[in-house]
């Protein structure tokens, strides 16, 4: 799959198809790259398990001063912060991807001591990186901005709910 020196003088890691295959299955990127309903549960199971606990750390700490449903939304409230800095760095590590693939150019450190080049991409490169970020990556994306506003909005309900009781 990658490109031999001949076609691309681009360091093998810095290949913008390299990049994405080796993302995809890196630990918490390869989360989003499941079926609908896989991706979901992995979310869930996350979830219910910082739930429990820290729940039980935050019960431990503020069972005397705050009413229990108070500690519960509290809970969750810290979950979707943590939740959301999990898919903002899914969002983030993506984007720098299918950056790379849809560019016509790449930039790239031969030695490391910051020499940058510039590489343009052949024809052939080029619409092979562009078919992958588009139809692998950009539904990826979709799923990870469609998940944060899902977890903005349950913060903005819990936070709600937590100031009105």
């Amino acid at each position: 799959m990658s490109l031999s020196k001949n076609e691309c003088p681009v360091p093998f890691d810095q290949q913008p198809l390299n990049e994405y295959l080796s993302l995809k299955k890196s630990w918490p990127f390869n989360w989003s790259t499941y079926k609908i309903q896989k991706y979901v549960y992995t979310i869930l199971l996350i979830f219910v398990t910082l739930f429990i606990s820290l729940g039980l750390l935050i019960f431990s700490i503020y069972f005397k001063k705050i009413g229990f449903w108070k500690l519960c939304f509290l809970d969750i409230l810290i979950i979707d912060i943590i939740l959301f800095s999990l898919l903002l760095r899914l969002y983030l590590g993506w984007s720098y991807v299918i950056k790379r693939l849809l560019s016509a150019t790449v930039f790239y450190e031969e030695s490391g001591w910051y020499d940058g080049q510039i590489w343009i991409k052949t024809s052939d490169s080029l619409i092979q990186d562009r078919l992958i970020g588009l139809y692998q990556i950009l539904p990826l994306i979709n799923r990870i901005k469609y998940s944060c506003w899902i977890l903005i909005l349950n913060t903005a309900i819990n936070y709600a709910i937590y100031y009105l009781l």
